[in-house]
């Protein structure tokens, strides 16, 4: 089993309708092809982590490459994993633009990755919910 991490920057101003038919379609498709992951979204890039069997994962990542919704998609790490981090999530998500307050999303992030055993992935995440985006 492999976990995959990327980040990538939306072309355009993604609404909300178009984010929840996104993350619907990529929930069904992780069930279906055995994935797991956490997909966070800032309102101008998705990090996001993926795992799972390496060929329905790397034909994901391929899908997810070529989808004109975003541009600049950058692996960031593939390591092979002996467990999921993820567990049974399709796809856990947030939309950091949406949490709150900041310190609402550090929890539910810091919460969300507590038990991912990769201190890097860990580190990305809450890197990135850190972020103050609020700033010239």
């Amino acid at each position: 089993m492999i976990r995959l991490t990327y980040i990538s920057t939306a072309r355009g101003d993604l609404d909300e309708i178009a984010i929840a038919a996104l993350l619907a379609a990529s929930r069904c498709h992780n069930q279906r092809t055995g994935l797991s992951g956490l997909l966070l979204y800032d309102g101008v890039r998705f990090l996001q982590a993926l795992e799972g069997e390496a060929e329905p994962l790397l034909a994901t990542f391929a899908r997810i490459k070529a989808d004109p919704r975003h541009r600049a998609c950058v692996e960031l790490g593939r390591a092979e994993v002996a467990e999921r981090a993820f567990g049974d999530w399709d796809m856990a998500w947030q939309q950091v633009a949406t949490a709150g307050s900041r310190g609402t999303l550090v929890d539910t992030v810091d919460r969300l990755v507590a038990q991912v055993p990769d201190p890097n992935t860990r580190a990305l995440f809450t890197s990135f919910a850190r972020l103050d985006r609020h700033a010239a």
